[in-house]
């Protein structure tokens, strides 16, 4: 529900708007292409589960036959072959029934362990989604981080070059100044032109991850909680993760579902147990003839009435290698889906190792530069001061300037690190 009023506003307000991370979650678990895909195939393994239990019911038929028939014919009265154009129109109706068919029971079984499967595909492919999302949410924020440092750095270097020009005209400061300062104009407004196109096209990878055609969002960081370093000290850690992967259960479950395949291919070697009922009339006309005697329609629907009865069984003997063949490659086909488990395995070990090696070293970078910020801080105020009071010139201010500058977005881009390894592993955490 929430997500169905989030979706209706995003619709009803298409101009510029301000999405955060868990917005762009739920949008993307909603509306991409893969997720939406993979829900179909969820809703028609659930109508396959349907159709495999319609097989423990009977087929029923009626219908009717209108015949013409010129030349040489058999006279119902007389039962005689004789030269004559008769019509002959017959009524049915019949049921057959297979009372005993143990793939039908095991195709049950199989179609539902499909349907998990396909239930569990569908998280992995919403869990496959948000981990690209999440990834290219903060490769944007950090983009836009450092493009705002360095424009940041120009307006202060444009200022910087308009009192400097009056302190020369006092002669309070060297001319040499002035060209120090403009040179590293320059430059920054090169990193400037490559960083507002990195921006751009992170934010592109980012629409394209949220399957958003038109740019009418703007995306902000919200506080978000961080994990401790303490929900990584338990020896279970990744295998707690690994077994509610959905990916891990998918595997899991085709496995099951291929052992169940196998079974139904072996099933074609055992009886089968059929059973068939039908009933049915007919009305028989001779054509051009004024038979007086003629039995009328509803005479002849109520004396013509037959019905039977049918009982077989069906031992299968040979069947040209067939059934063997099939349960053969249902074996190996078991024997494939193991080989897909260990490389689950061994992808997902990989990636929750890594988001925790990363996130650990994250945040003790996060750290480290949070307590030396205030240091840093008061350092370039100092410099500052020189700077204002002629003690210190204008290359050497600009080096302490952008070292300044840096070192905010070094604690902007950490924390960003922190947040997002936090919020791969909230997905990696969350099972099915």
């Amino acid at each position: 529900m929430k997500n169905f009023i989030f979706i209706f506003f995003v619709g009803l307000f298409p101009a510029q708007q301000s999405w955060n991370l868990q917005q762009c979650l739920d949008y993307a678990s909603a509306n991409h292409p893969l997720i939406k895909q993979a829900a179909v195939a969820v809703h028609k393994n659930e109508r396959l589960v349907t159709g495999a239990k319609g097989m423990l019911l009977p087929s029923v038929e009626a219908g009717m036959d209108h015949t013409y028939s010129f030349g040489s014919s058999i006279n119902q009265s007389s039962n005689q072959r004789e030269k004559l154009n008769t019509q002959y129109d017959r009524f049915y109706a019949k049921a057959d029934w297979e009372l005993l068919n143990w793939k039908n029971f095991l195709n049950i079984s199989l179609s539902k362990l499909n349907k998990e499967t396909s239930t569990y595909k569908l998280k992995q492919a919403q869990n496959e989604v948000k981990l690209n999302v999440i990834q290219m949410f903060f490769a944007y924020q950090n983009s836009r981080s450092w493009l705002d440092v360095l424009e940041t750095q120009i307006s202060g270097i444009e200022d910087q070059i308009k009192r400097t020009e009056k302190e020369v005209e006092i002669g309070s400061r060297p001319k040499s100044d002035i060209y120090d300062i403009k040179a590293n104009l320059g430059t920054l407004q090169e990193q400037w032109v490559s960083a507002k196109n990195q921006r751009d096209l992170s934010k592109i990878n980012l629409l394209n991850a949220l399957a958003v055609t038109q740019d009418s969002v703007d995306f902000v960081i919200s506080d978000e909680g961080i994990f401790s370093e303490t929900e990584f000290q338990d020896p279970d850690f990744t295998k707690k993760l690994l077994e509610k992967n959905p990916a891990y259960q998918s595997v899991m479950a085709e496995i099951k579902a291929q052992e169940k395949r196998k079974d139904a291919a072996r099933s074609a070697y055992w009886p089968t147990f059929n059973g068939s009922y039908s009933w049915s009339s007919f009305y028989n006309k001779v054509l051009g003839k004024d038979d007086i005697g003629a039995v009328g329609f509803s005479d002849q629907f109520a004396q013509n009435k037959n019905q039977s009865l049918n009982f077989g069984l069906s031992i299968p003997i040979f069947n040209k290698l067939q059934v063997k063949t099939s349960v053969e490659i249902a074996k190996l086909n078991i024997i494939n889906s193991n080989y897909d488990k260990e490389l689950v395995i061994n992808t997902l070990t990989q990636s929750i190792n890594s988001i925790k090696a990363q996130f650990l070293n994250a945040q003790e970078k996060y750290n480290l530069l949070d307590a030396n910020f205030e240091n840093q801080k008061l350092s370039f105020q100092k410099s500052e001061e020189k700077y204002k009071e002629g003690l210190m010139d204008a290359y050497t201010f600009f080096v302490v300037r952008n070292g300044w500058l840096q070192a905010n977005y070094n604690l902007i881009s950490s924390k960003n690190d922190v947040i997002q390894q936090t919020e791969l592993l909230k997905v990696m955490e969350t099972g099915f």
